[in-house]
């Protein structure tokens, strides 16, 4: 065997040097994809479920019109929304679980006169929602039957219950994601609905 020249080491040098640069890159990304995802997660925990931020937030409500829930004389439609009133839509289903738990606190709402509530009724068959409003009773001034979900998406529906707040501009102020309590209503949401009925600004 011929001894190594200056030239032969000179040539293999520089491919050694990339090779063991590759070899601690390779060693080194799980280590930075598993410190990202504990980042992220650590953001995650912190955030409030019932609180995504929502594109829709300070923006006029999405254009739709929409019939009443049968048995209902009054449909939903953007038009009926702002006019001067701060409103709610509450997005509910008869096949919803949440939305059993969420509903006495809507009556009591409705009966204490805080705020006009109007129902988007979300992918529900007719006549399960009339039965299930029947049953649970009607809290909402207005329904809209979102039968085929249409609406739900341009309203950036996550799922139900979901419920909006709307401006007197008619713009959407807040939306809150899950079933409301009697103290969510009385801690976050009256408080709000006075700000906005005293300036415009949740």
């Amino acid at each position: 065997m011929r001894a190594d020249t200056h030239d032969d080491l000179a040539a293999r040098t520089p491919k050694a040097g990339r090779a063991a640069v590759r070899s601690r890159w390779g060693a080194l990304l799980p280590l930075g994809v598993f410190l990202v995802l504990v980042v992220a997660l650590a953001v995650g925990l912190t955030l409030n479920p019932r609180e995504v931020p929502s594109p829709l937030i300070g923006r006029p409500v999405p254009a739709f019109d929409l019939p009443p829930v049968k048995g209902r004389t009054l449909g939903l439609s953007s038009a009926d929304l702002g006019k001067g009133e701060v409103a709610l839509v509450n997005v509910f289903a008869s096949w919803c679980v949440a939305c059993r738990e969420e509903h006495p606190v809507l009556m009591e709402v409705q009966a204490r006169g805080l705020v006009p509530i109007h129902g988007l009724n979300y992918k529900d068959q007719p006549d399960d929602a009339a039965r299930w409003l029947a049953e649970w009773g009607d809290p909402y001034t207005r329904t809209g039957a979102d039968v085929d979900g249409r609406v739900g998406i341009d309203w950036g529906v996550y799922g139900v219950p979901e419920t909006f707040v709307i401006g007197a501009d008619g713009r959407i102020a807040y939306k809150h994601i899950g079933p409301i309590t009697p103290e969510f209503v009385n801690a976050e949401l009256m408080p709000m609905i006075e700000r906005l009925r005293a300036t415009g600004k949740p």
